[in-house]
């Protein structure tokens, strides 16, 4: 049978922060899902890292997992600490930074079946 989630052992507990590990001057993620709704990556940023301002045609929500990151979104800086989640809406531009080692979790929803 196909499995819609990948890159995680299914039917077992597990903690998504442990999926990924912080390295040094690096992003490291891992895809669990990719498809043409939705699209479910866990992130750990080294400190100091980022991703420069973009947009997405989907919503994105994201779940930090240990540490804190900053999401700046529409021009306006949100700092998300382990356990919180923040939603960007699909076509408002957003970066991300690390001002200290972090992981979380982005999800993203898509219009209509529309694939990043």
């Amino acid at each position: 049978m196909e499995k819609f989630i990948k890159n995680i052992e299914h039917e077992k507990v597990q903690k998504l922060a442990d999926l990924v590990s912080a390295e040094n001057g690096q992003v490291v993620s891992k895809t669990l899902a990719q498809n043409k709704a939705v699209s479910i990556t866990v992130f750990a940023f080294s400190k100091g890292e980022e991703i420069a301002t973009h947009d997405s045609t989907g919503d994105a929500m994201v779940s930090v997992l240990e540490g804190v990151g900053e999401f700046t979104v529409g021009g306006v800086k949100h700092t998300v600490k382990a356990g919180e989640s923040l939603v960007m809406p699909a076509a408002v531009p957003h970066s991300v930074y690390a001002p200290e080692n972090f992981k979380w979790l982005l999800t993203v929803v898509f219009p209509n079946g529309y694939e990043a």
